[in-house]
């Protein structure tokens, strides 16, 4: 039996069942759906970090507290945050020909208010050269100014979700905004950076570094941001910063990372969640194919007598195997490429929120192991079928 006779026969099949074909397949629909997406939303995560990385350029060195290692059972270590303000000065003071700038943060959660009106907020203090660095910019407004940092101004920059959730349709420049229950002066809105993943960018506010000293009573910052004179220097820079810190820190108070090296790392870990949420995904083509292999078994005892009629008339039991594991490879097939249409549609709604994108090798995964999961949950009922008596097939009701 040709081929295209057999490839027909197993088209028809499907044909007569279609309500039944398309429940079978819906495992496989969900399963490629949810890969595309949840790898969609990782590749987006990933742009927009190495975007924001890309803003703060390339001669960019990070401090953080405590030892921090990643990588294979790395992390940062449990230890007491000791990068003090005074530290920082000295740093700053000390820096020699190879540092341009040094930029330290505080970087909490606090509760900002505005008479009735409420929302936890990121809050964010340094100086201001933060804003010419990472590309902010305000949409109304201006940013503080050393002036403002030097006499201790309790000014705020807001994003545009404080500024609509606290302030509503009105402008909040010159408004009064309170942070912890301590009142600033709002005199800039900076321009949307968008969300990534759920999360809002634009629910934040930028104070003045030592008005974030005040504000937290605390004598240390979360991180510190060095530029370097050029990226040639970088290297030296590093030393540099150890030679000074190391004066009255030890080496385990304290981790320098190049920008490379924390790109690197960041997206390190960004790569395994996504491919641990993709393998749960996974999960669901799996239930697919068992789902695909118990209807092709009701198929086969459904179809009995008529495996049996084809076998008289000299169908081979290779023909009846291929039948019906090209049944299962259709079955999986239309089920990966529907799943693909809805996951690629799915990204393209989500990438109004996150600049999501479907990489090429997702696409494949999701259509080949939705194919592959035809076959091998194919292959038991086909074998079956092929396999059958054609005089007890004949006399079965």
């Amino acid at each position: 039996m040709q081929i295209t006779e057999i490839f027909k026969l197993a088209l028809e099949a499907i044909r007569v069942n279609k309500l039944r074909s398309m429940l079978t397949s819906l495992g496989i629909i969900i399963g490629v759906a949810a890969i595309i997406l949840l790898v969609s939303i990782g590749s987006g995560l990933q742009n927009y970090v190495t975007d924001q990385f890309k803003k703060l350029g390339a001669n960019s060195i990070f401090i953080l507290p405590g030892k921090v290692e990643f990588g294979a059972g790395g992390g940062p270590a449990q230890s007491v945050n000791k990068l003090t303000f005074s530290l920082m000065n000295k740093l700053e003071k000390e820096k020699g020909p190879n540092i341009e700038k040094v930029l330290p943060f505080i970087e909490i959660f606090v509760t900002a208010s505005n008479r009735n009106n409420t929302k936890v907020t990121r809050l964010v203090a340094t100086y201001n050269d933060y804003f010419a660095i990472s590309g902010i910019k305000t949409a109304s407004g201006r940013i503080f100014t050393n002036s403002d940092e030097k006499s201790g101004r309790k000014v705020a920059v807001i994003g545009k979700s404080v500024a609509k959730d606290l302030y509503k349709n009105q402008s909040p420049i010159g408004k009064q905004l309170s942070l912890s229950k301590k009142p600033f002066t709002v005199i800039g809105v900076f321009e949307p950076q968008g969300s990534v993943a759920g999360i809002d960018i634009d629910n934040a506010v930028i104070i003045p570094l030592a008005a974030g000293k005040n504000l937290t009573g605390s004598e240390t910052v979360n991180q510190v941001l060095v530029r370097t004179t050029s990226t040639k220097n970088i290297q030296e820079a590093k030393k540099d910063i150890e030679k000074i810190l190391l004066i009255t820190l030890s080496e385990d108070d304290f981790t320098i990372m190049t920008q490379e090296q924390l790109l690197s790392s960041i997206l390190q870990i960004l790569g395994v969640l996504t491919l641990a949420l993709g393998g749960i995904a996974a999960i669901s083509l799996v239930v697919g194919g068992v789902g695909i292999s118990n209807i092709m078994l009701v198929s086969v005892t459904e179809r009995t007598r008529e495996i049996g009629l084809r076998k008289a008339v000299g169908a081979r039991p290779s023909d009846i195997l291929t039948q019906f594991l090209i049944e299962a490879v259709i079955l999986s097939l239309v089920g990966g490429t529907i799943g693909l249409l809805i996951g690629a549609t799915g990204s393209v709604l989500i990438s109004v929120y996150i600049k999501s994108s479907v990489p090429l090798w997702a696409i494949f995964l999701g259509v080949g192991f939705s194919s592959l999961v035809g076959i091998i949950f194919g292959v038991a009922p086909a074998i079956r079928a092929s396999r059958l008596d054609p005089i007890v097939a004949l006399r079965y009701e």
